[in-house]
């Protein structure tokens, strides 16, 4: 079986020409569109009912409507050198979930509670189910893929002391889950790289077939040996090193190379109305927060570490 990297042969999904797919609203209703991608269009989006809309002035939704939301913990060696030292985590992938009302669209509002205080970015490429897979191989997961996008899996690493086994609130809050613009097939997934900014200054980077541990193939038959997967399902496949937290204000981007860019801008809202009347779990600053919000600074790219300091005026 074709378990690892570089493959044998780019599987149709990764085969060309290049089509991404977007929905936006107007006038109150969704529609979907097809970017195009060369002529005198080119950079445009093309609606299914024929109408061409300048791409950037939209609104955009999330393209996606999942029955389910499946993240895997690690899957990148730098990442699994921050937290564990090591290139490997664990010998083969664990997973938690986000609810489907976690999602949010390209260029949205994320989201800070005033009770908490580590709201952590954690940039990823998401895979989106095209047809329902059960008890398939990895050489056949890949036949069931629609495509690829960008997303940002943002948590609210305070309820990591109450929550971390199912990481429910940490990950799963409303907002916490910017994805899109677009679903894209047609470009090869391990040639490109991943990078998320913060203000526009890079945070987070890394050539995703170099940094793999587990492919979407791997995941996906894993995950398919025991839950059936519709389409529409979300997986998403982790981040590389220096998951830090962000303020207020700051806009934080997920952006790559050959697929697309998302992005959100962090709002501050009130704590919840049942936090003061000391309903659940309050948010904590413990040790255990702080080692996951805060992570290893020793063992991660010193630009990263300035980049994100200058972004958040430290």
């Amino acid at each position: 079986m074709n378990f690892e990297f570089p493959l044998q042969s780019l599987p149709t999904v990764m085969q060309g020409p290049r089509v991404e797919r977007r929905r936006v609203l107007i006038g109150g209703s969704a529609f979907w569109g097809t970017m195009v991608e060369e002529g005198a269009d080119a950079g445009r989006l093309r609606l299914d009912d024929g109408r061409l809309l300048d791409a950037d002035a939209q609104t955009y939704l999330p393209p996606v409507n999942p029955s389910k939301i499946i993240a895997v913990h690690i899957s990148y060696r730098s990442r699994s050198m921050e937290t564990r030292n090591k290139p490997k985590p664990t010998e083969t992938p664990t997973y938690f979930t986000k609810p489907p009302t976690s999602l949010n669209g390209h260029k949205g509002q994320i989201l800070k509670p005033a009770d908490c205080k580590y709201l952590n970015y954690e940039g990823e490429y998401a895979v989106v189910i095209g047809r329902t897979c059960r008890n398939v191989t990895p050489d056949e997961a890949w036949d069931h893929i629609e495509g690829f996008c960008p997303a940002l899996d943002m948590g609210l690493q305070d309820f990591r002391d109450t929550d971390q086994g199912s990481m429910l609130r940490v990950k799963g809050a409303d907002t916490l889950l910017p994805i899109g613009p677009g679903i894209v097939r047609g470009v090869d997934l391990f040639a490109q790289t991943l990078r998320t900014f913060v203000d526009g200054r890079v945070v987070q980077e890394a050539h995703i077939g170099e940094e793999t541990i587990w492919g979407p193939h791997y995941v996906i038959a894993d995950i398919a040996r025991h839950i059936t997967l519709m389409p529409g399902d979300v997986i998403l496949m982790g981040t590389p090193c220096h998951s830090r937290s962000v303020n207020p204000g700051n806009v934080v981007a997920c952006e790559i190379t050959g697929i697309g860019r998302v992005e959100g801008t962090v709002v501050a809202i009130d704590a919840p109305r049942a936090a003061a009347l000391g309903v659940g779990h309050a948010p904590t600053d413990s040790p255990e927060v702080r080692r996951v919000a805060l992570g290893f600074d020793e063992r991660v790219p010193e630009h990263f570490k300035a980049n994100l300091r200058t972004a958040k005026g430290e």
